[in-house]
């Protein structure tokens, strides 16, 4: 999914200049305080929350505001309980959506995403539909100066499962329990870790050589991403990086 991972690395420069941060921030503490919720608040033994809590001091949340986020999901201070939902669809050309929430209203949030979708081109699916085009993997980036043999050895060694070229990064895919242990893995030997985080990764992808279908499966995503509500949306497409270049330009 090179063209998604690209056009998301873009949004994620811009992002860090604009208001999105506030939201960006919103979405991590929700993702930090249901991992409390469902896990303990105790980080080394809580996997999900130890990822959380990594991710969103890279976005550098404040480390006061983690730590209230993580006492709301285990009951020591009062606040609003989320539950997780995920819907999933269509886009232009047959592109399978996923879509990741964390609700107080699963009723506001369903009308929401399902007019995000008939706004823009797409369609709700059925439950089951699409999510058995994706498994869930860890998957850490890191610069592309890094040495490629150096870090495929070092991943493989930590207990990664592959090493991509991401454009301006290596990707490197992981088992979900593993994560952890391959970001220890790698920052031990030296290597400096992008981002690292659990999500879905398409079991095939679909090509999209037309600009115009391209342009109208960005305007869904990002339509669907700019809701409060929604955490993470995973697709299966695979745009070429000069229709990329193309649409950002």
């Amino acid at each position: 999914m090179s063209g998604h991972s690209k056009w998301a690395t873009i949004k994620h420069k811009k992002g860090a200049q604009d208001q999105a941060r506030g939201k960006l921030f919103a979405k991590l503490i929700r993702q930090v305080e249901v991992a409390a919720r469902e896990g303990g608040g105790d980080a080394s033994s809580n996997a999900t929350l130890r990822t959380m809590f990594a991710k969103a001091r890279e976005a550098s949340v404040p480390l006061d505001t983690i730590e209230r986020a993580i006492k709301r999901g285990t009951g020591e201070l009062e606040g609003v309980r989320y539950e997780a939902v995920s819907y999933e669809g269509y886009a232009s050309s047959g592109v399978a959506i996923i879509v990741e929430c964390l609700t107080d209203n699963r009723n506001r949030t369903g009308a929401d995403v399902r007019s995000c979708f008939s706004k823009n081109g797409g369609a709700m699916a059925e439950p089951g539909a699409v999510a058995w085009q994706f498994e869930r993997k860890g998957q850490l980036e890191l610069p592309r100066e890094s040495d490629e043999d150096e870090v495929t050895l070092a991943a493989l060694e930590a207990g990664a499962e592959d090493v991509t070229d991401n454009g301006d990064t290596w990707l490197i895919t992981t088992g979900p329990s593993e994560l952890a242990a391959v970001r220890a893995g790698l920052e031990a030997a030296g290597f400096k870790v992008l981002s690292a985080e659990l999500g879905l990764v398409p079991s095939s992808t679909i090509e999209i050589d037309s600009e115009n279908d391209a342009r109208k499966i960005l305007k869904l995503i990002d339509a669907l991403e700019d809701n409060d509500d929604v955490q993470n949306v995973y697709a299966n497409f695979d745009i070429p990086d000069e229709i990329i270049e193309t649409l950002e330009g």
